[in-house]
């Protein structure tokens, strides 16, 4: 698309096949991170995962693990890396620096008690009551800056409960109902 040289700067300033130290700071402070995956023919799939800051734990410089709990039984991202182990991560920062990391590479699915014979410094407490189901280890092929020229900046705010009008999850895009503020 006539960006070749402009690409190939970005690729030999910019992209890192290992993560530096500033990276696994900014790892470790992030509250999300949105992954990509695809299944054995391709079709591609998006995912969002939370939890407290650091939540993704970076073990190495090379490496990272992130907890997988009971969800709603779909597994597509966990389905999918058992059929093609390619892993794209982007982690954002929306409330302080407005910068973004991608982090690209090889992930296997492990038993909680099975990467924690390995690894034994990986925390309990993830997510409060909740214990992990899995673990999905990433071997670090390349990370590198997501541009900040359009990330919008957030403010966090206490999570509300459920307003009596708001449908069910499983509902909430496939029931039909009424314009909010209208009965």
């Amino acid at each position: 698309m006539g960006s070749a040289d402009r690409a190939a700067r970005f690729y030999d300033q910019q992209v890192r096949p290992c993560l530096t130290p500033e990276m696994r700071e900014f790892i470790g402070r992030q509250s999300m991170v949105f992954l990509a995956t695809a299944d054995s023919g391709g079709a591609c799939d998006s995912s969002f995962r939370a939890g407290p800051p650091g939540f993704v734990h970076v073990l190495d410089e090379h490496t990272l693990a992130y907890p997988e709990f009971r969800g709603n039984g779909v597994l597509a991202s966990a389905g999918n890396m058992t059929e093609n182990p390619h892993l794209g991560m982007l982690f954002v920062d929306f409330t302080h620096h407005r910068v973004g990391l991608h982090v690209n590479g090889v992930a296997r699915l492990y038993h909680d008690e099975d990467l924690r014979s390995t690894q034994p410094g990986l925390p309990r407490d993830t997510a409060p009551g909740r214990s992990p189901e899995m673990w999905v280890h990433l071997t670090v092929e390349e990370a590198y800056i997501h541009c900040s020229k359009y990330i919008p900046h957030l403010v966090p705010g206490p999570r509300a409960g459920h307003p009596s009008d708001r449908p069910k999850d499983a509902d909430y895009f496939t029931r039909s109902r009424t314009a909010p503020g209208t009965r």
